[in-house]
């Protein structure tokens, strides 16, 4: 079969087993997965490895899962998929095409009602869109450094809310050999089994991270939150769910009895069995379940239609400004940028670019005070080191790193930053170049006059903050990497990255 010139059989594109059209999940018969023809996309595009393999390991007839059983009124036009497609390949363009609009399946539509449902919070007044708004690239709607949260929704949450955008090409947390990383246009396929989605791997650049070279045979990637700690969505998912400080279930119970009295009940007992409220654990997985397909399979959570998609597509041409911006983000004596927000496709044209190496870094941002957790002088966000994971706190090289995220929409967000001390691009970029050569504008002075330099981490921890990769390579006094006309390049540069440009128009509207 051959979609946009790749015919499915090229080892760069070739998924081990094959699926038919009514394929199974948990012995229950799903929708079919679509095949988008590509438009605007004509060399990139992205095929993403996603789940949906049988674990029928049961005796019980399966119920069949009609996608009219709670599709929309109006359903859209979506292409036939053919008998042996390999499984779970989906293909994306910029846009779909006139005349093929995207029909999610019966388990995709319900993972969308649970996604808008406040019901699910201890608030009930609290969904997954509250914090990811589609209007805004699935990002929070409003310049908070972190969301609210809990019974009253006054609770803070410890981090800044991360959107939801392009999270189909993370691959799963490893620690592992930096030279281990594929090459730019590699993909490595994680494997699926049962419930989890594992998708494919965006490979990391070849520029080097000289801050890791010392550690070089242990280099953490991947995974999902600013710490990795989710490798799917389903895990992902949850853990809002359980949060005091967010959704605020009190236990799995709770909110199982939340989803047995939601109004699409019968769809869960529809799709996965009469009797799957029986089982509690089933029950809750196949919710989060249903919550992944629908980020998997809804065009909004991947669009790739940003100015700059169209650029690469040679659709559309950057302004001098904007070039000018681009040429400074590549430049390995300037902003740096692109040796961990990656910006170009793979060689054979068939992967946009990730903007993230899915790497972490220690970047020492400034203590964010308006953080209620901050109060304690005690706490500290170590990352990997925790406090939302435990795994890793004893390992001392691994404390003060995050994930590095993509910038695609980060010139639409309200709050950058683990923390969400910034609150613009322009901000964050004077830090990053100011860091080092004007310490005192970004971090407090002790009472003896020095300067606290990384004031957001344990004096023991400072030592992995990266000092090495421009433009953090610079000493007090020095000039900065980027003077104040050159940052604003980058800036305007970064707004090519939103998402929603109309071609032809010559300008990019809001990130949807």
């Amino acid at each position: 079969m051959i979609l946009g010139g790749f015919s499915l059989e090229s080892p760069a594109i070739r998924c081990i087993g094959t699926v038919s059209p009514d394929y199974f999940h948990n012995g229950a018969a799903l929708a079919p997965l679509t095949i988008v023809p590509m438009k605007r996309y004509s060399t990139l595009f992205l095929i993403i490895a996603t789940v949906l393999l049988a674990l029928a390991a049961c005796d019980r007839a399966a119920p069949t899962a009609s996608a009219a059983s709670v599709a929309p009124a109006a359903a859209p036009v979506v292409a036939a998929v053919p008998a042996a497609v390999p499984v779970a390949v989906l293909v994306y363009s910029a846009a779909p095409a006139a005349g093929h609009a995207v029909e999610l399946s019966a388990v995709a539509q319900l993972g969308k009602k649970i996604f808008f449902d406040p019901s699910l919070s201890g608030s009930g007044k609290l969904a997954c869109a509250s914090c990811h708004s589609p209007d805004h690239a699935y990002a929070p709607p409003n310049n908070l450094a972190v969301q609210l949260g809990g019974p009253k929704l006054e609770r803070q949450g410890l981090r800044a809310v991360p959107s939801l955008r392009y999270l189909e090409h993370t691959p799963i947390f490893t620690i592992g050999p930096n030279s281990s990383v594929p090459d730019s246009d590699t993909v490595a396929a994680a494997p699926v089994t049962g419930a989890d989605i594992k998708v494919a791997a965006v490979a990391k650049s070849s520029q080097p991270n000289a801050a890791l070279l010392a550690a070089e045979a242990n280099v953490p990637m991947g995974g999902l939150d600013w710490d990795g700690r989710a490798d799917t969505l389903q895990s992902q998912a949850q853990g809002p769910f359980l949060d005091p400080n967010e959704m605020d279930n009190k236990s799995s119970a709770s909110l199982l009895d939340k989803l047995r009295h939601a109004p699409y009940a019968d769809d869960l007992r529809k799709l996965f069995g009469a009797n799957v409220f029986d089982n509690s654990g089933l029950a809750l997985s196949e919710a989060l379940f249903a919550l992944g397909r629908f980020q998997m399979e809804d065009p909004s959570f991947h669009p790739y239609d940003s100015k700059y998609d169209y650029y690469l597509a040679g659709q559309a041409k950057l302004s001098a400004q904007e070039s000018r911006g681009l040429k400074l983000f590549e430049d390995p004596k300037k902003g740096n940028c692109a040796s961990c927000h990656i910006d170009k496709p793979s060689r054979d044209g068939m992967f946009p670019p990730a903007f993230t190496d899915y790497q972490f870094e220690a970047l020492a941002g400034p203590r964010n005070r308006e953080l209620a957790a901050n109060r304690d002088p005690a706490h500290y966000d170590l990352g990997l080191c925790g406090p939302m994971r435990g795994d890793y706190k004893q390992q001392a090289s691994y404390c003060g790193l995050f994930k590095t995220p993509t910038l695609r929409n980060s010139a639409s967000r309200g709050a950058l930053f683990h923390n969400g001390v910034f609150k613009n691009l322009e901000d964050l970029l004077h830090f990053y170049v100011e860091r080092e050569t004007d310490p005192g504008k970004w971090y407090p002075k002790r009472k003896d006059g020095s300067i606290e330099k990384y004031d957001d981490l344990p004096p023991r921890y400072k030592k992995n903050v990266d000092v090495v990769d421009a433009p953090f390579d610079r000493k007090q006094g020095e000039q900065p990497a980027l003077n104040d006309d050159e940052i604003k390049d980058m800036v305007v540069f970064l707004k090519t990255l939103n998402d929603g440009y109309q071609a032809g128009a010559g300008q990019a509207s809001a990130a949807r």
